[in-house]
């Protein structure tokens, strides 16, 4: 790539990007800290990737995904999965009109920008599966019609780790179409201190308002898409998930018998756009190998399977992915 190039696009980073920082601050007025949770839900949108997010109860998942879809002016779905959810109350259906004797199509709430499918493990196999699909296709089909789905489109699932009775998990397949596995943390003790003052005081509640279009972040991706990324960059993002599979040829002989599976192909495709998302968050015109760094944990920790062995010595997926990382030579 040409200094002219770099230059170039260089430029026009620096003006797209420009929204990046007034987004986060409109979040950051009802959403106190957890702006790791907030850069991934921008990497996912920006990287055109779902985002899985785990986290206990009351750690602002829904504000923050409700106040992220409310500064870009978009459309905001929140689903409640429950076991009798069907997939029709996500699609939609045909419904019968007895005046004029015809069938109509009645839309659901999949049909927005911003979905919120709210502990996604409660539903059975068949609901997950239909609003996977229209993640996958970004495509719904009712009866013989098929639409598009409006973009930006965006699916923000949430887990609770702790309550797994009566739930149904996603399966290895299902999980890996999401771009992001996301862990959501406790604030820490001033953050904790601040949600307290803000709820429980008698001040006044701050609204988020629009800061952004959503033409702006169809634009934005575009140029996500003009990022440099040296080949050696690239040739880091295939090693860290080759090691996954064939850990004895990066001198990672001991996790052979702890894993199951390495990550799929959709791994190296989500950890290039997710760092190029990163670099943009940046402000930068090109990947470093520290943005590949910053993501990898989130774009693999859900696509690398253990063993029986794994399990019995409490090693798990995120304990090999962090071997991997700190194994693989970085360029």
């Amino acid at each position: 790539m040409s200094d002219f190039d770099i230059a170039a696009v260089n430029e026009r980073i620096a003006t797209e990007s420009k929204f990046v920082d007034e987004l986060i601050s409109e979040i950051g007025k009802v959403v106190v800290g957890q702006r790791y949770m907030v850069e991934r839900l921008l990497i996912g949108l920006l990287g055109e990737g779902h985002v899985l997010l785990e986290g206990v109860p009351g750690l602002a998942k829904t504000l923050t995904v409700s106040s992220l879809a409310k500064a870009i002016g978009t459309g905001f779905q929140r689903i409640q999965f429950t076991p009798d959810l069907l997939p029709a109350d996500l699609l939609g259906t045909l419904v019968y009109n007895q005046k004029e004797g015809d069938f109509f199509i009645k839309k659901g709430p999949i049909f927005s920008n911003i979905i919120l499918a709210d502990e996604i493990n409660r539903s059975p196999a068949k609901v997950q599966s239909a609003l996977l699909e229209s993640m996958q296709e970004r495509q719904v089909t009712i009866g013989e019609s098929t639409f598009p789905l409006e973009e930006p489109f965006l699916v923000l699932a949430t887990q609770n780790p702790i309550e797994q009775e009566g739930t149904y998990p996603l399966p290895e397949a299902q999980v890996d179409r999401f771009m992001l596995k996301i862990k959501v943390s406790y604030p820490s003790r001033a953050e904790e201190l601040e949600i307290m003052r803000r709820n429980a005081g008698t001040g006044e509640r701050v609204d988020v308002k629009p800061v952004v279009r959503p033409q702006q972040i169809l634009s934005a991706r575009k140029v996500i898409n003009e990022l440099y990324v040296d080949e050696r960059v690239e040739q880091y993002m295939v090693d860290l998930v080759m090691a996954s599979r064939e850990p004895e040829k990066y001198k990672l002989d001991g996790l052979s018998g702890l894993i199951q599976y390495g990550a799929s192909p959709r791994a190296t495709i989500n950890l290039n756009l997710a760092s190029r998302a990163h670099a943009f968050l940046r402000h930068r015109a090109y990947v470093t190998p520290e943005d590949v760094r910053s993501i990898a944990m989130d774009v693999l920790r859900h696509r690398v399977a253990i063993t029986y062995e794994a399990e019995a010595e409490e090693i798990d997926s995120e304990n090999i992915v962090q071997q991997v990382l700190d194994t693989v030579e970085v360029p």
